[in-house]
Parts: structure tokens; C-alpha cells; sequence
């Protein structure tokens, strides 16, 4: 069959591929334009594959809600400059808004929900292919809240960091604020209860040793550690942190004024905890137009 240059150029546009590709596509399947689709998509899962050591700490989060219900996800890219194609933040929301109508509980629930696109997971895979880096579906979590509860949220840097935070009582703008003071202050737990015993036992230990090595006698220095215990809380728990548009009153005492309390935060920066990319992207770039 003869392979016009329209068929090229819809299938292109379609598929976002290579002309050439899309050329050997439909010239491999006799035409067929649904045929040609599927077979470049078999040839993203192979590239895709490629891709698979490759580090993507980059990307963005993002939170959507609906009524009572919400969901926070991030996903990776792994260059800063593919977090800002519009593609892929249309790659983002059309996954949030699926899994909002989800009830998915792990990724691989995830990557089975259906989209405008395919499931998740093959949707992912195409635009592996089209965008030509690894992308991936790193965490969400579903949220939801009763009638006498409200959702705070807020995006910082366009998204590189994401928090969201429920409230009982209160209203929307002071959620709103405690979601900004989650995503300014980096509090690590909600609560002092939440903190794991063996992480305040290694601050305890930590905190004595620098006051002996700061002179302050044995006997003494255990009143002085628990003191910096309780600052140490001030830090990592979202609720006694000093309030950050009132640093008089603590988060928990400013909600309380408001008629509330906080009873849930998530807060994802996109890329803690994973190994950032060191290599030179303008020389692979290069490295690319090569053929390299």
C-alpha cells in the first residue's frame, strides 16, 4: 500500500512520534491507522524499558478535590525542563482527576485506572515515548473528609512542593493557611505522638553529647536536652510550630481560635529522598541530535 504524506502527518500528529517513525509504522502495518497507533506504542514500551535505570526525581505534585473528596499525587520526569511541558501537565491532571473518581489504594491500583488515554500505566508509556524520558507515577494518596471537616491546599513553586492538610471545624481560609505553613516549614508529623520513639532517642542522644562537649555538667544536662526536645518537637510537628503569619501562637492555638483542629496533613516536595540526576542534560541533549 502506498504511504501518503497525510497519512504521515495524521498519524504524527496523533501519535506525536518521529515522521519517520510514523513512516515505518504504517508501512509495517499495511496502512491501518489503529494498527500503526499500537505499533509505535509497542516501540514506546521498548523504549520506555530502555529508560528504566535512568533516575526521575524531577516532575511535579498536585492536589485536586472534589466535595468531600481529594487526592495529592506526584509525578516524575527526569528533567526540570519536561516539568513545565504543557503535555506533561496535562499528563498530571487527567491522572488526578482519574484517580479522584477512583478508589485506588497502591500504584499498581493506580496504573490500572482507566483514562481518557488508557489505563494509567499505558498512558504513562506514551508519553514515555512521546516525550522521550522516564515518567513515572511515584505516590498519591486518596483523601476523605466528613461534612464538618475542611480540605486546605496549596501548590509552591508551581508544584515542586504540594500540601494538604484536613481541618474539623474552622473554614477554608484558615486550612488554607495551615496547608501554606505545612508547605513553607517542612514539618516531617503532625503530631508529637506521630514522631517514632527510636528518632527521638537518637535527637536525646545527639542533643546530651553537644551539651557535655559544651561544658554543661552530666547532672545538669538532662533538664537542658529535654528543653531542646520540646524545641525539637517546635520543628517537626506541624501543629507546634510557631504560627508563621503570628509566631506568638503555635498552629494547634491558632486553628483553636478558629473553632478547629488539624486532623490529617500530607505534604510531598517532589524528589525527597531520591537520588537527583549529575549529569550534563545540554550534552545529552546533544548526545541525542547525534544519534548517539
Amino acid at each position: 500500500m502506498n504511504i501518503t504524506a497525510s497519512m504521515v502527518k495524521e498519524l504524527r500528529e496523533t501519535s506525536g512520534a518521529g515522521m519517520m517513525d510514523c513512516k515505518a509504522a504504517l508501512t509495517a502495518c499495511d496502512g491501518d491507522m489503529d494498527k500503526a497507533m499500537n505499533y509505535l506504542r509497542e516501540k514506546g514500551i521498548a523504549k520506555s524499558a530502555k529508560k528504566e535505570s535512568r533516575i526521575a526525581a524531577e516532575g511535579l505534585a498536585n492536589i485536586f478535590v472534589d466535595g468531600n473528596k481529594a487526592v495529592i499525587l506526584e509525578v516524575n520526569s527526569e528533567t526540570d525542563f519536561v516539568s513545565k511541558n504543557e503535555e506533561f501537565i496535562n499528563m498530571i491532571d487527567n491522572i488526578g482527576n482519574a484517580l479522584l473518581k477512583s478508589d485506588a489504594k497502591s500504584i499498581e491500583d493506580a496504573n490500572e485506572v482507566k483514562t481518557e488515554n488508557g489505563t494509567v500505566g499505558e498512558y504513562i508509556i506514551a508519553m514515555i515515548a512521546k516525550i522521550g524520558e522516564k515518567l513515572s507515577l511515584r505516590r498519591f494518596e486518596i483523601v476523605n473528609k466528613n461534612d464538618d471537616e475542611v480540605f486546605g491546599a496549596y501548590l509552591h513553586m508551581g508544584g515542586k512542593i504540594a500540601s494538604l492538610v484536613v481541618l474539623k471545624g474552622a473554614n477554608a481560609d484558615v486550612a488554607k493557611d495551615v496547608a501554606m505553613q505545612s508547605a513553607a516549614m517542612r514539618p516531617q508529623y503532625l503530631v508529637i505522638d506521630e514522631v517514632p520513639e527510636d528518632v527521638v532517642e537518637n535527637e536525646r542522644k545527639v542533643q546530651k553529647e553537644l551539651a557535655i562537649n559544651e561544658g554543661i555538667k552530666e547532672e545538669v544536662a538532662d533538664k537542658v536536652v529535654e528543653g531542646r526536645i520540646k524545641k525539637f518537637y517546635k520543628e517537626i510537628c506541624l501543629v507546634e510550630q510557631p504560627f508563621i503569619k503570628d509566631s506568638n501562637l503555635s498552629v494547634a492555638k491558632y486553628v483553636a481560635n478558629n473553632g478547629g483542629e488539624v486532623i490529617k496533613m500530607i505534604r510531598y516536595e517532589v524528589g525527597e529522598g531520591m537520588e537527583k540526576r549529575n549529569d550534563n542534560f545540554a550534552e545529552e541533549v546533544m548526545n541525542q541530535i547525534k544519534g548517539n
